[in-house]
């Protein structure tokens, strides 16, 4: 199967955000190319939210491009399997965690933001840190910083709190 088709899948299962979800799904019907960054009308990303919920917490990134505190994530690539798949390698790549587990379930929330490069319609997963778990900053962040729950919406815009929330809802 490839990315495309999983998108598909992954999306016409997904509930909730009804308008959203919708809007996603419409617009890789138009745009077969819509996985991949080079689709300028927009294109489906994949980001995971890295959370330790024995201790209270998650980690962010200070992205190097939007100067935002985000969940880890980006664009998809060739490689990756399944929108799963490409959410972990993000997740995995930007935060230095190895074993990450993301939560299962599918998707936890969508999010369609304007970016520097074009629209991102961003399928949101949550990945649980293992036990010990030590970060190693990527070359994409300016900052990797674990933040207690209650301090997010503090540092973070409400895309990230309300992945936050629901995030927290489905543990």
């Amino acid at each position: 199967m490839s990315l495309y088709d999983d998108a598909v899948l992954v999306l016409k299962g997904y509930e909730g955000q009804e308008e959203l979800r919708r809007s996603y799904l419409d617009h890789l019907a138009a745009h077969p190319d819509g996985m991949w960054k080079a689709c300028g009308d927009g294109h489906v990303t994949a980001s995971a939210l890295v959370i330790d919920p024995e201790r209270g917490r998650v980690l962010l990134t200070l992205h190097k491009k939007m100067r935002m505190w985000l969940q880890m994530g980006g664009h998809c690539e060739p490689a990756d399997e399944s929108l799963r798949a490409a959410a972990l390698r993000e997740a995995t790549e930007e935060s230095g965690i190895e074993g990450l587990a993301l939560l299962p379930g599918g998707p936890v929330r969508l999010d369609r933001h304007p970016t520097p490069c074009a629209w991102h319609f961003d399928v949101q997963y949550a990945a649980l840190a293992p036990a010990g778990a030590v970060e190693a900053i990527s070359d994409e962040s300016l900052d990797l910083r674990w933040f207690a729950y209650d301090e997010v919406q503090d540092v973070a815009d409400e895309s990230v709190v309300r992945l936050l929330e629901a995030t927290r809802a489905r543990l």
